[in-house]
């Protein structure tokens, strides 16, 4: 089949509000528009979350990822909560990622892009708007930057929209602290605790892992190589959420003009700013001479499954931004709707503009992924390949609890492996929900937590969660088979 080499219909002038024209699905409604549109003037009237030069580098980064030179490693919260921004709770989603990413780069031998579902992650599509609770039918908890967690505290709020933004702020800020003060000091290898792995071989697979870790960083440190290079005491961390509210999104939509050439030395500006990461070294990135708009609430936002329509608003609001941006691949994804959206998002073939972070379900990834790569083999994107096992496989437990099997997410991430390098391709990349905390909302694991455990600590608002360990698990199991 012959790539096709231009995007075949040019489409119309783009601007942060033109999604306004366009049907939008998963809309908020809110009763007061003087209010809403008070609270957008405020957001627009604060700083960026993030830099646009900290995007370019992440941009950079993917465009690796999309050539198989980096492996992106996408992990948080299913939804976040404002109750959740202490100082605890951060540190402990921080460093299920930095631990999650030390395991991988072991065993991939591979750079990891660590993009955490963070600072924004408030909101999430519901396929139902309300639900009966106590035998009362109330409002579906949309996230709390739309209403609140409480029953009786369900109604939209637009000053949530404001309330979201410094919680995020917030976050950030506590963030870039501890990445600046060796939080990411990867020598903890040492002081890893396996007594929660119940089965003696893999326990013992866990521990050769660790051993060599270990030994690693002795050997770096014996040789003075730390002195030489801050990598093992500083990363990149990067901001990322489902861009669900597209009137939050537009507000914190900020141009950055494009510069000429400078008369004096007859070279474009160069622009300098600090990174995200805590690295000592000064990200540069290159202006153009065209204006460019960046999405500043977070360096990497993704369309959902719900919300991807060809024709839709949130298609329409994401073609037109800097960043790079994700679209979740589900079964109802046909192969021909997958290249046309492609083709929107896409058009000029810009390695890791795109990541398809696919969702199909244990059972159906066979019937679904080859298809969905053949249709972007037959064209010139060169797209991030992700996989997302948690959103196809969640079910629920005879007494109505909402969880997901272990098992079956395991299942899923190898058979994308297998699957992709069965068809030469390759995967680029995970993305899963969990959070850092002991909590029990998944079962299955080394833990071997059945139904019957999971009223232990069962404390999601929303979707079920893989737990601290549960996460390391996936982290050692991915690390296994690719050293196998």
């Amino acid at each position: 089949m012959l790539k096709r080499e231009l995007s075949p219909h040019p489409e119309p002038e783009w601007s942060p509000s033109s999604w306004r024209s366009k049907e939008i699905k998963h809309n908020v409604e809110y009763k007061d528009p003087a209010k809403l549109n008070s609270c957008l003037e405020k957001l627009r009237s604060l700083p960026p979350l993030v830099a646009e030069e900290e995007i370019d580098t992440l941009r950079r980064l993917l465009a690796n990822a999309s050539r198989g030179e980096a492996f992106v490693l996408q992990c948080g919260d299913c939804a976040e909560t404002f109750s959740s921004c202490t100082p605890d709770s951060i540190q402990d989603r921080l460093k299920i990622i930095l631990q999650m990413s030390l395991v991988l780069i072991w065993g991939l031998r591979t750079p990891i892009v660590r993009i955490a579902r963070m600072c924004g992650q408030f909101a999430k599509p519901r396929s139902s708007e309300t639900e009966v609770i106590n035998g009362e039918t109330v409002l579906t908890f949309r996230g709390e930057i739309i209403n609140g967690i409480s029953p009786s505290d369900r109604n939209t709020d637009p000053n949530r929209l404001v309330e979201a933004y410094f919680h995020s702020a917030s976050v950030i800020n506590y963030v870039r602290s501890l990445l600046s003060n060796n939080f990411a000091d990867l020598k903890f290898p040492h002081n890893w605790d396996l007594d929660w792995v119940k089965d003696d071989q893999i326990r013992s697979e866990y521990k050769d892992i660790i051993n060599r870790l270990a030994d690693s960083f002795d050997f770096m440190q014996t040789i003075g190589a730390e002195s030489q290079d801050t990598n093992t005491k500083s990363i990149n961390l990067f901001t990322s959420h489902e861009a669900l509210l597209l009137n939050y999104e537009e507000a914190l939509t900020r141009k950055r003009a494009g510069k000429k050439p400078s008369k004096k030395s007859g070279s474009p500006l160069i622009k300098e700013s600090l990174s995200f990461s805590s690295q000592t070294n000064l990200t540069k990135a290159k202006s153009s001479n065209e204006d460019k708009w960046y999405n500043t609430s977070a360096h990497f936002i993704w369309i959902g499954d719900r919300t991807r329509q060809l024709n839709g608003a949130h298609v329409e609001y994401f073609r037109g931004i800097q960043n790079p941006i994700g679209v979740k691949v589900g079964p109802s994804m046909h192969p021909d709707e997958l290249v046309r959206i492609l083709d929107i998002l896409d058009p000029n073939f810009e390695p890791g503009r795109v990541t398809l972070i696919s969702r199909y379900g244990a059972n159906k990834i066979e019937s679904h992924l080859p298809d969905h790569i053949s249709a972007v083999r037959s064209t010139n994107h060169k797209v991030v390949w992700s996989c997302d096992p948690c959103h196809g496989n969640t079910t629920t437990t005879a007494e109505g609890i909402k969880t997901r099997s272990f098992d079956d997410i395991i299942k899923e991430i190898i058979s994308s492996i297998e699957i992709h390098t069965r068809m030469n391709s390759k995967i680029n990349g995970i993305h899963l929900e969990l959070t850092g905390e002991h909590v029990t909302e998944c079962v299955g694991g080394s833990q071997y937590l059945e139904p019957v455990d999971l009223s232990q600590n069962y404390q999601t608002f929303c979707d079920p969660r893989l737990n601290y360990l549960q996460s390391l698990d996936i982290a050692f199991k991915i690390s296994n088979h690719y050293r196998k």
